[in-house]
């Protein structure tokens, strides 16, 4: 007697056709999202509609906003991908139903929109604020390099740009004194032409060529004419908390390789003047594909075009409270705008208690300005070796005559301190390491900073409402 299987019949009809969320569990992720997408306020999307009444009408707003959400809490961001996730998974189904939206129209609504993404986040974060998820004892600030959406191959240093636009120069005025020559012998044999010659080819290619070097190298001397006109003050934060200055719109020199191998040992050797009392290091790159992305040390992996993702993360539930992504490598200048941006998303009615923070944020003046703040700073004041413990502090009095750093060095040694400071691996690497590791977002889609910043916040908000999501499930919130 052979063995008894169930039916299967793919080719089946259906009496009644089926709904997708008959196929999906009413405890997943894509209801969780539909309802909060539901209570947010989307009138700064909705306002782009409406200002024009004529066409075919657009997708519903709070659909795509939560087709863009789902996606990047799922891994899935490129807008190709989504789309063929629209066609196949249940969980994109049960958003967009039979009316699905192509590759082109997600992308056109992902970068319409970046502006609606920073409000969107704080309303995210005040969900998680009142589901009880944002505790602010311990708030833990790192940042992370984040691949840009350019190739470093496609960078050029400033050096270099200057010998090729002279030489691209003379050999298009080469070319040119050759097609002339040719035209002149041409006409003599075959008489005057009716109308002008095509360009050619190769000085065609010359010409853009030239064009773009151009282009690229007046950017990069406006980039070191602000710089200088500004003059910023290294390591001076001075705004207390709850102001609205930026400081991540200061410029960084950071740019290329070898620039940044150098900018250890100071200033390049070679360097031009362009004017304003500014000048412009020979080693210094810039990139065609995204000239706002820099070039940065990306963890073990060399050096590539980046953007550098700061978050400011609270201990009780991994909730990232600050989110934003500056060009600059160095992590010093980012203490005081992350801070001040946590305290003003959180509502100055909640204050911050304890900060920690790696040795790449320590400066005496940054220290000094959280204490002003009333922030219990945590601070490493050099890097340890991988496994390397903390050595203990002296039990006597500190002297008062000791510098901020050596204070926090032994801040950080005392028993109570030691235990702080480690938490601070296990509160902010793990989101890290989600983000990266979960949601594949280990390069930005989006080039520019104000895109890339845009992203950023979608990418975090997505985080936030992964970890409420799972607060929720497990009775937490």
């Amino acid at each position: 007697m052979s063995k008894t299987y169930r039916a299967w019949n793919p080719r089946q009809s259906w009496l009644l056709p089926p709904s997708p969320q008959d196929w999906l569990s009413q405890g997943d992720l894509v209801y969780f999202l539909m309802d909060v997408v539901e209570s947010l306020d989307i009138s700064s999307i909705t306002a782009v509609y409406e200002k024009n009444d004529q066409g075919f009408p657009p997708f519903h707003p709070r659909m795509m906003l939560c087709l863009l959400i789902y996606s990047y809490a799922m891994g899935v961001r490129s807008s190709r991908q989504i789309a063929r996730h629209c066609q196949r998974d249940v969980g994109w189904r049960v958003i967009v139903g039979e009316d699905i939206p192509d590759f082109r129209t997600i992308s056109g609504f992902r970068k319409m929109h970046v502006s609606a993404f920073s409000a969107l986040f704080l309303e995210v974060l005040g969900i998680c604020q009142a589901a009880g998820l944002v505790k602010l004892g311990h708030l833990v600030l790192d940042g992370s390099k984040v691949k840009a959406n350019a190739s470093r191959h496609k960078a050029m240093s400033y050096g270099r740009m200057v010998a090729e636009e002279l030489r691209l120069k003379g050999e298009i005025a080469t070319l040119l004194q050759e097609a002339e020559s040719q035209d002149a012998s041409e006409d003599a044999l075959l008489g005057a032409a009716d109308q002008a010659h095509k360009l050619p080819q190769e000085l065609a290619r010359r010409e853009t060529r030239l064009k773009r070097i151009q282009q690229a190298k007046a950017l990069l001397e406006a980039r070191y004419k602000s710089m200088a006109e500004s003059k910023p003050v290294v390591e001076e934060p001075t705004s207390s908390i709850g102001s609205q200055k930026d400081e991540n719109n200061d410029s960084s020199t950071g740019s290329g390789v070898d620039a940044a191998k150098s900018a250890a040992k100071g200033p390049s050797e070679v360097s031009r003047e362009v004017g304003s009392e500014a000048t412009v290091p020979d080693k210094a790159q810039i990139n065609f594909t995204d000239p706002e992305s820099r070039i940065m040390r990306a963890s073990n992996k060399g050096w590539d075009q980046c953007g550098n993702a700061q978050v400011v993360v609270d201990s009780a539930h991994q909730i990232i409270v600050a989110a934003d992504v500056t060009h600059q490598a160095n992590d010093v200048r980012q203490v005081l705008p992350m801070m001040v941006q946590a305290q003003k998303n959180v509502g100055e009615a909640n204050r911050i208690e304890k900060a920690s923070m790696d040795a790449g944020y320590f400066s005496e003046t940054n220290v000094q300005w959280m204490e002003d703040q009333g922030i219990d700073a945590y601070v490493a004041t050099g890097r340890l070796k991988h496994g390397e413990p903390l050595s203990s502090a002296p039990r006597e009095r500190v002297p008062a005559t000791m510098s901020i750093k050596e204070r926090m060095f032994l801040k950080i040694r005392t028993e109570d301190g030691k235990a702080i400071y480690a938490r601070r691996k296990a509160i902010v690497e793990p989101v890290f390491g989600q983000i990266k590791q979960a949601m594949g977002c280990r390069q930005f889609l989006l080039r520019g900073m104000r895109n890339m910043r845009a992203e950023w916040t979608l990418i975090c908000m997505s985080f936030n409402l992964r970890k409420l999501f799972q607060a929720w499930r497990t009775g937490l919130a």
